[in-house]
């Protein structure tokens, strides 16, 4: 009798046990995968959808379509590294360590290991984490992608490559830059585009019960401007350089497009949240034909703190459970993602200071921007630039014009517009406002003396 009680006993408990490992795989797998795609020196307003006439772009239309686009979204900085460190880690560039570009030769470090990506939260969340295209936050052992919470990670890890020899893009010495997993492979005279495409469709389709995060940090239109040959028939009609970089930006558009086709071929479009955004602006380098790209009625561009140099493209799409067709024109901020897709996953955040903040009811109910202000340090030493957006007044020290909008004297140091009265940032009315200058420098260097 005895006996018989403890079986009934052990068979209760492992059938407690089935039921909550049950319980417990229904959860996981109610959980949404995430495909984080970063685009690289897309200008303010170049997609169909933000008003370009000239661009076809109809995977960032159906995106817009199927989900939210934002007219105020800001990247967390203008520079590439920077950039990218805010928005893996949620904080502003400098705090984490990143203040301007971290450097393309191998062995040099990037980005503090000490930093928490959103890789390692997801990651911690039981999520699968990869990493596809350009990381350009350290090229040693303890800061590429796989020591960052990645489990796979295949691209370049400096700035920028040509797509077929897939050599840094840039002054010698050559150096070739493509890795998978901390490993160096060579895919001569394959376009990179592709690759990239492929290399997403393996990690998508890899066998797991876990749900999946992938970083699709795709190095287009960034130069150089290696548009297909379809699209260079598409667009033979326009002048240089908006050509060259149409070019592009509809060879990316496309590439973006086949991996959410195969999202949807496997039927995992409905339960995955897909984030489309641009670094920052577009380039006015010599590498890029010196423009092409279009920051509409914003001045600035890569590499500087006007808003054609922040203000960027940005979707958020999540069939059913996000509105679909909305616009969001609230002050947000690429550090937001990280808590945002937290909070989208039901994942507990790491207990540390986040400058981004949940944009959760921004999407849902269209409530006010959780941002009071936003703060952008570029650059380290004695001069960085500097840019505080409070409310509609934006204040910036030490600003640089590289869309060549107008002429910068030595009284513009200090710059201050309200961007309701001039979103075109062309005058400056510091001299006008005293108060807004002081009350504003004095929130900068409270920001800054967090970190210091």
């Amino acid at each position: 009798m005895k006996m018989k009680s403890k079986m009934t006993l052990r068979i209760l408990t492992l059938a407690f046990l089935a039921s909550l490992l049950s319980m417990f795989s229904v959860a996981r797998a109610e959980q949404p995968n995430v495909l984080l795609i970063y685009t690289d020196d897309q200008g303010s307003l170049d997609a169909n959808c933000y008003g370009s006439k000239d661009l076809t772009t109809p995977t960032q239309d159906h995106l817009a379509a199927t989900g939210i686009r934002f007219t105020q979204m800001y990247s967390p900085s203008a520079i590439c590294s920077a950039s990218r460190a805010g928005l893996l880690t949620g904080r502003f560039p400098a705090r984490a360590g990143v203040p301007g570009n971290v450097s393309s030769a191998h062995g040099h470090a990037g980005m503090p290991a000490s930093e928490v990506t959103i890789a390692e939260m997801m990651k911690s969340a039981g999520y699968r984490t990869g990493h596809v295209g350009k990381w350009h936050l350290g090229y040693n052992d303890q800061t590429m992608p796989n020591a960052q919470g990645f489990d796979s990670s295949f691209g370049h890890m400096g700035g920028c490559i040509d797509n077929y020899s897939h050599f840094f893009y840039w002054n010698g010495p050559n150096r070739h830059d493509l890795w998978r997993n901390g490993t160096e492979i060579w895919e001569d005279g394959k376009f990179f585009p592709d690759l990239m495409v492929d290399e997403c469709k393996k990690f998508i389709s890899e066998k797991s019960e876990s749900p999946f995060f992938l970083y699709w940090a795709i190095n287009v239109p960034h130069y150089p401007m290696q548009g297909t040959e379809k699209w260079r028939e598409h667009y033979k009609h326009l002048e240089s350089p908006r050509r060259m970089y149409a070019e592009f930006v509809s060879t990316m558009d496309e590439k973006v497009g086949e991996v959410l086709d195969f999202l949807k071929e496997n039927q995992l479009r409905e339960n995955t949240i897909v984030i489309f955004q641009s670094d920052h602006g577009h380039s006015t380098e010599e590498r890029a034909f010196f423009g092409g790209g279009n920051s509409g009625p914003y001045r600035g561009a890569k590499g500087c703190l006007f808003e054609g140099g922040l203000r960027v493209p940005s979707f958020i799409s999540w069939p059913g459970k996000l509105p679909q067709g909305e616009v969001r024109e609230q002050m947000v901020m690429g550090c937001d993602w990280y808590p945002t897709i937290a909070d989208l996953c039901g994942i507990e955040q790491p207990q540390h200071h986040l400058d981004g903040h949940s944009i959760k009811f921004v999407l849902l109910k269209n409530e006010k921007s959780p941002h009071e202000e936003l703060f952008w340090q570029l650059g380290a030493g004695k001069k960085p630039q500097l840019a505080i957006r409070s409310g509609n007044w934006k204040l910036l020290i030490n600003p640089q014009d590289r869309s060549k909008k107008g002429e910068l004297g030595p009284q513009d140091r200090v710059f201050l517009c309200n961007l309701d009265h001039d979103p075109g940032e062309m005058k400056n009315v510091a001299s006008d406002h005293p108060e807004i200058v002081q009350k504003l420098t004095a929130r900068i260097e409270a920001i800054r003396k967090d970190w210091q």
